[in-house]
């Protein structure tokens, strides 16, 4: 059939990846109604095992007060983003019944009580177990009650020196009316008493954010590091706030708002102008969480509710201090011994010179094999960005082509860009800007790389480009050579030190011709066509993975060697769990490497028997996406930019790039049998949606840490290539 297949440049007809296909397949009536676990609910349980690593005390302790901060931070985009969405959609009347079929009343009246549930263990965790041994480690988080005499003295001078000018006390009253409160800010309600008049008032300070979220005491004979909240020390000089005003009372409390927000980007003529118009109007979203402390008494939680306009049920009442994102700046403290032992990356022994004496020459390593790059093992600035830099002023180079969904504030690879362009270079950039909570960012980086002159464009209407793609256009012996690279994550140096991602440079010209049909569609207005080495959402993505999916069924159900195997941030998409249940039912054995989402029920007798899911959470945050399919002993297996949800497949664009080289697949199919393994260190998610921590042996010992193992195979294969 003609559908079948695509003219390349050469004129040859070729199968494309992803032929047209009957996705009625995997959804025939015959799958059970209740197949799939909530979304949300399981957002929530990923969230709980980053909780499970901050109660864990076999990990280093201050990495433990990071994870503190991560739950806290994760659960406060969680509310802002996807619960936010649920209110939404249920005040407008758009409510649909969520994956699982309830109604998202429902669904938020769960999370309401998980989330209660988690964020007072998270309360405990801090309280219980880690604050305590941060004091037996000599740093010490106080309370004003813990401060003797001496202290307290030296505190007020810092109190009216560093503190006191920054604050502002605003009164509620008929002619103040209540306060705006911005989401996330940590505040003080403060009821107050004339006594003269014997009135009583009420006032909100905000807690400033411009200082320190716990303010380092002065230090003691003892060396000890001594810290106190920000707010209880403010808390304890409300009277130089309020001189000649009796206190009543005192307590914190922190809102939280909807701070998603949607672009018809059919009825606007100039995209960056209405973004930044509903970016300012992000600040002032309807509230959907208060936190108050425990203590809060009834008069002021009732004025906050009634003055907020926020239900019963968005109010959490939790054990102070309130915003334990502010550990943070606790994991700063410079004490390596109560920190995960630090792994220096390496460069990939492919990318390293023939000869010892020799300068590095990306473009020379590329030309003599495809290279699969697996950061944070292996440097990042030592491979793709030194591919950019190199390229920016090489003077055989004449074009570079890049999509941004993210990149750090001092970003390299923007300014390698901006310095190609200076050159003279032809250099395209893809720029993201409703990349979410960095939508501001990127507009400033779109109009400084306008400013130097680079081509800039922000995609197709309606659709968010996540792909992760770079490409070099070099001149060498007057023929014109494609250098690219195709990654799972961001061009962010800063998080390819943290995030674990696969990157694949390469300098095959099917590739290259691949990605210049894909930039042209980009940005211009070619249409689009099959590709020879990607699979691309939102067109052909899912079809190609469902295609492979039934091969590998049918495959099975004819005894010929099948599996598969994923690793993702989340799968979501019923149509490709549904295929996998099929594919279940047919014998494929199938292995499910989840970080976070997952709604798929593993282990249900006569629906997914040869199904195993399990999760890792480690010191690196597992972020990379591959699809792996045994295709009758013909491996396919592809890495790239999309997880298994709606939003990649139908609403982005995404991209697949298939591996062809045998010790690429080795590489990646032994990394699936480490985190596959018993004796690796891990979650098992079980039908009802429960993940247990697989950490020890029944003899208490320590199972192997996947990203430990991985670093010292790493590091093992450069020493060999040196030798």
């Amino acid at each position: 059939m003609e559908s079948d297949a695509y003219i390349d440049d050469t004129g040859l007809a070729t199968d494309s990846l992803d032929d047209d296909y009957d996705s009625t397949w995997a959804d025939d009536g015959s799958l059970p109604t209740e197949r799939f676990l909530d979304r949300e609910l399981s957002w929530l349980g990923f969230n709980r095992r980053v909780l499970e690593l901050a109660e864990d005390d076999a990990i280093p302790l201050l990495e433990r007060a990071n994870f503190l901060a991560i739950f806290a931070s994760n659960l406060d985009e969680f509310f802002m983003v996807r619960v936010a969405g649920l209110k939404r959609r249920i005040v407008t009347g758009l409510a649909v019944p969520t994956n699982v079929g309830r109604a998202p009343a429902d669904v938020l009246a769960d999370i309401r009580d998980e989330a209660q549930e988690l964020q007072l263990r998270h309360a405990m965790a801090f309280r219980d177990l880690v604050k305590p041994a941060l004091d037996d480690a000599g740093i010490h988080i106080e309370t004003w009650a813990d401060l003797d005499e001496e202290d307290r003295e030296r505190v007020d001078e810092i109190f009216s020196t560093q503190i006191f000018p920054v604050l502002m006390p605003l009164a509620v009253d008929p002619a103040h009316p209540f306060p705006y409160i911005s989401g996330l800010s940590l505040n003080l309600s403060i009821r107050v008493r004339n006594p003269k008049s014997g009135k009583e008032e009420f006032a909100r300070l905000k807690v400033p954010t411009v200082l320190p979220r716990f303010v380092q005491l002065p230090d003691d004979e003892r060396g000890l590091l001594r810290f106190i909240p920000l707010e209880d020390l403010i808390s304890n000089h409300l009277e130089e706030l309020f001189p000649g005003m009796e206190i009543l009372a005192h307590h914190e409390f922190r809102v939280t708002r909807n701070e998603d927000f949607e672009v018809d980007e059919d009825e606007t003529e100039n995209l960056i102008q209405t973004l930044e118009r509903e970016l300012l109007r992000r600040r002032f979203g309807p509230p959907i969480r208060l936190e108050i402390t425990d203590d809060m008494d009834e008069r002021t939680r009732e004025l906050l509710v009634r003055e907020l306009g926020i239900t019963e049920q968005e109010v959490y009442r939790l054990p102070a201090p309130l915003d334990l994102g502010g550990l943070f700046e606790v994991f700063k403290i410079d004490q390596p011994a109560l920190k995960f032992r630090k792994h220096v990356p390496t460069t990939s022994a492919n990318l390293l010179p023939t000869e010892p004496t020799a300068e590095p020459d990306i473009f020379a390593s590329i030309a003599r094999q495809d290279i699969l790059l697996h950061h944070p093992y292996e440097s990042f600035a030592t491979s793709v960005q030194a591919f950019l830099e190199q390229a920016a002023r090489d003077p055989n180079v004449l074009a570079i082509k890049q999509t941004l969904y993210r990149t750090s504030g001092d970003s390299p690879i923007v300014e390698a860009l901006i310095d190609a362009a200076e050159a003279g270079k032809a250099v395209l950039a893809l720029v993201e800007i409703k990349a979410r909570f960095d939508e501001t960012a990127n507009i400033n980086w779109a109009r400084q790389l306008e400013r130097a002159g680079v081509h800039v464009v922000y995609g197709i209407v309606g659709l968010k480009t996540h792909c992760k793609l770079a490409q070099v256009v070099r001149e060498e012996d007057g023929v014109l050579r494609h250098y690219s690279h195709i990654g799972t994550g961001n061009y962010n140096p800063k998080t390819s030190r943290i995030y674990e991602d696969f990157g694949l440079l390469t300098m095959d010209d099917q590739i290259g011709k691949d990605l210049t049909r894909l930039f042209n569609q980009l940005s211009g207005y070619a249409i689009e066509k099959k590709f020879k080495r990607l699979l691309v959402a939102p067109l052909h993505l899912r079809k190609g993975l469902l295609k492979r999916i039934r091969t590998e069924a049918e495959n099975a159900a004819a005894g010929r060697p099948s599996g598969i195997r994923i690793k993702v941030n989340s799968i979501v998409d019923e149509a490709i769990i549904d295929a996998l249940y099929k594919a279940s039912q047919a014998g494929v054995p199938i292995d499910l490497w989840v970080r976070g989402i997952c709604s798929v029920r593993p282990g249900v007798p006569g629906l997914s028997e040869t199904i195993r899911v399990r999760s890792i959470l480690g010191r690196y945050l597992e972020h990379s996406r591959v699809f792996c399919f045994v295709a009758d002993g013909d491996p396919q297996v592809f890495l790239g930019s999309a997880d298994i949800m709606h939003r990649n497949l139908d609403r982005r664009i995404e991209t697949l790039v298939r591996l062809v080289a045998p010790d690429q697949f080795e590489e990646i199919d032994a990394l699936f049998d480490l985190a596959m393994s018993p004796d690796t260190s891990s979650w098992w998610l079980d039908e009802s949606g429960e993940w247990t921590r697989h950490a020890v042996t029944a003899d208490g010992v320590r199972l192997h840490d996947l990203q430990n193992v991985v670093m010292r195979q790493i590091l093992s294969r450069k020493h060999g290539a040196i030798r």
